[in-house]
């Protein structure tokens, strides 16, 4: 892996992968939800979709069948913290790729025509998220969770919000965030010295100063969330304070997650699935934020069974916070979790996402190697001290279906206010 900087100071990560014939590279801004207002609040996945609907050379449907007709992909998302746009191209069509990309970036022309239009297809991608009950409940969990903090706001943004939004204020938000200081390119694959070049003549002439954001941490607010929804299950979230990306405690807690619901071995899926039949989808998450984090259980259940999953989730999370892990769980979770690690770096784009994602919230690279000895160093003592942190009351609830009797009396039962 190789760091270095173009002319104007945007950081660039390249990765070589001799044995490689494609190459993955990732236009990275360090610019999500958190970053809005509330009343803009929707506005950073509202630039994604306008920077694919045409630019100085290329209109929308010329940058569609550019890609294909190189065989290549191309794509963005958006999240909480940051913003990427990413394709994925035979190494011999990178050039084109960049060129593209980078007009798209640089000199989207985000005309009130095609903005007017965008809302539209963004209102209707809510309506599908909002169709989707296992969807919402994790809109809703972190709503609880953090309160009016912007964490707690969905990165789709509000109908209302969304209609009230121009040209100008996309064009604003873009020059407040989209700087030399926050963006960073990520390459891996079969790439040479050529691309840094190539980089350098496409985006080296970007001059947009901006200054580094403050970031407020949420106060974790163990809060609750009902959404009415005609449903044959019961979605459930809870969730429980987490760890930030840095916390020496991170590693531990992700420990945690795998053994409680992180995969089909967990003690959630094999006892309300496979023992009791409780449940066709029962995992846990842990999501970490620069300076916070969370760990969320999710279960959907028939509203008769609600109060029984309840229970186990309870007595499951209750067991780790006063035992911690036995030893059999935490060899096996760190085996998986190094698997999972390696297996996943096999591809361009996963290595060129991990480089990116660290160099843009972390400001540096961790090897392989120093992400499977964090993970050999957990202890049984930093398992047990994590789950205390994390499952010491109150925690977060949210739930979508008819009626949230099952949760509030579960609520009322543990000592937690509604």
């Amino acid at each position: 892996m190789e760091r270095r900087q173009l002319s104007n100071g945007i950081r660039v990560v390249l990765e070589h992968m001799p044995a490689s014939r494609s190459v993955s590279f990732g236009i990275w801004v360090k610019t999500g939800s958190r970053n809005e207002s509330e009343r803009l609040n929707g506005i950073s996945h509202f630039i994604e979709h306008m920077l694919f609907k045409g630019s100085e050379r290329y209109t929308a449907k010329e940058i569609a069948e550019i890609f294909d007709g190189i065989g290549g992909n191309i794509n963005a998302f958006t999240s909480k913290e940051y913003t990427c746009y990413y394709a994925k191209v035979l190494d011999q069509h990178l050039p084109i790729a960049v060129d593209v990309v980078a007009d798209m970036f640089l000199r989207s022309t985000l005309s009130e025509e095609d903005v007017t239009k965008e809302k539209n297809v963004i209102i209707e991608e809510i309506s599908m998220y909002e169709d989707t009950p296992d969807d919402i409940v994790h809109d809703l969990i972190a709503k609880a969770a953090y309160g009016e903090h912007s964490l707690g706001m969905p990165i789709l943004g509000t109908e209302e919000n969304l209609l009230a939004m121009s040209g100008h204020d996309l064009r604003e938000y873009m020059d407040l965030h989209y700087g030399n200081e926050s963006i960073v390119i990520s390459a891996a694959g079969h790439i040479d010295d050529s691309v840094f070049a190539l980089f350098e003549q496409h985006f080296g002439s970007l001059n947009r100063p901006v200054q580094a954001p403050i970031y407020t941490p949420p106060d974790f607010r163990g809060g609750y969330r009902f959404y009415k929804k005609k449903t044959e299950q019961n979605h459930i979230c809870l969730a429980f304070p987490g760890f930030s990306q840095d916390d020496p405690l991170l590693y531990a807690a992700l420990l945690v997650n795998n053994v409680i619901g992180g995969g089909m071995s967990s003690r959630l899926f094999q006892e309300v699935r496979e023992e009791r039949g409780l449940a066709y989808s029962i995992y846990s998450y842990h999501t970490s934020h620069l300076d916070s984090g969370l760990l969320t259980i999710y279960a959907g259940t028939a509203p008769k069974q609600s109060a029984e999953v309840l229970e186990i989730i309870q007595g499951t999370i209750e067991d780790v916070r006063l035992h911690g892990l036995k030893a059999e769980e935490l060899h096996k979770g760190k085996e998986q979790m190094k698997g999972s690690l390696i297996l996943g770096l096999e591809s361009a784009s996963s290595r060129m996402s991990r480089n990116g994602r660290n160099e843009l919230m972390h400001g540096r690279l961790f090897t392989l190697d120093e992400m499977i000895e964090r993970i050999d160093a957990v202890t049984a003592e930093d398992v047990l001290q994590a789950a205390i942190q994390m499952f010491t009351p109150p925690c977060a609830a949210a739930m979508v279906g008819q009626t949230d009797k099952a949760l509030l009396k579960w609520r009322e039962k543990h000592g937690t206010d509604v």
